[in-house]
């Protein structure tokens, strides 16, 4: 919080201005608005340069050897919304190995919170070059709005949704290699193929996950009716920009725009999009 700080005075972090909105036809979705222009990474256009090589010294949290490194997000709309990036290249779109796991465990051994990442642009990835990022909580604070559904669901007291996907607990104290075999088994179970062979993975895909669960949903596109989503809307927040359809919203509720982008259990996948052209 302190580097958040400093960053905000010297103009290298950005927050948007957001504003919650009331209850509505969305609960138990949180729904935001954003009242401060659409940042960037958010707008439609051709290649765009790296922000993580380099990534803004400003925005520097710590280094993590010579493999990761945690900053700030430019655009927060959680103050301390922090980002793991790999201090060279790899893509967003490959798969995580086991120095990604381990640099999410020793960061989640001090800081801990909601961890999220988008596979690929059909996941809502903003970025071409692999990042995974972090909502700090406190512990024992609620991680997300949908996290009483997900725990219902583990403990048997709700049905599934009618996407493909996979939940499982996470037993206390896990570390890295407990976190790789839950992706791995989740991309199996999937169909996305196997983090431990070579090659890409076979669809676009989010990942979720707190100290308690870990969440994977296939996608099978960014936006609908108007709205983007990457992994946070299954986390249950909602973000309303300029171009979002609101009535659409009221009339078919958040879990009809869910359905949009996620492949039901019996429908067809499309592969996906192969790895970026522009790196830097």
């Amino acid at each position: 919080m302190q580097q958040s700080q400093a960053a905000r005075e010297r103009g290298a972090l950005v927050p948007l201005v957001t504003r919650v909105l009331p209850p509505g036809a969305w609960a138990p979705f949180q729904l935001r608005q954003l009242d401060s222009p659409v940042p960037r990474h958010l707008r439609s256009g051709g290649p765009r340069p790296n922000p993580f090589l380099p990534w803004e010294r400003q925005l520097e949290v710590t280094r993590l050897g010579d493999s990761h490194a945690v900053i700030l997000n430019k655009y927060p709309v959680q103050a301390g919304h922090l980002l793991l990036i790999t201090q060279g290249w790899a893509p967003q779109s490959g798969w995580l190995r086991a120095a990604d796991w381990q640099a999410v465990a020793h960061v989640d051994a001090d800081t801990t919170g909601l961890w999220f990442f988008n596979s690929s642009g059909r996941a809502g990835a903003s970025q071409p070059h692999r990042h995974l990022q972090l909502l700090p909580r406190h512990r024992g604070a609620p991680n997300c709005p949908l996290e009483p559904a997900l725990r219902a669901q583990l403990q048997g007291q709700a049905p599934p949704w009618p996407w493909r996907y996979r939940l499982s607990p996470r037993p206390e104290g896990g570390g890295p290699a407990e976190l790789a075999m839950l992706y791995r088994r989740h991309a199996l179970e999937l169909g996305l193929g196997d983090p431990a062979d070579g090659g890409e993975p076979s669809y676009p895909y989010n990942l979720l996950f707190t100290s308690s669960w870990f969440l994977t949903i296939l996608r099978t596109r960014e936006h609908a009716a108007g709205f983007s989503l990457n992994a946070l809307g299954f986390a249950g927040y909602l973000l309303l920009t300029e171009q979002s359809d609101l009535p659409w919203l009221k009339e078919h509720g958040p879990w009809q725009l869910l359905r949009a982008v996620a492949p039901a259990v019996d429908a067809a996948l499309e592969p996906a999009e192969g790895p970026p052209q522009t790196r830097h």
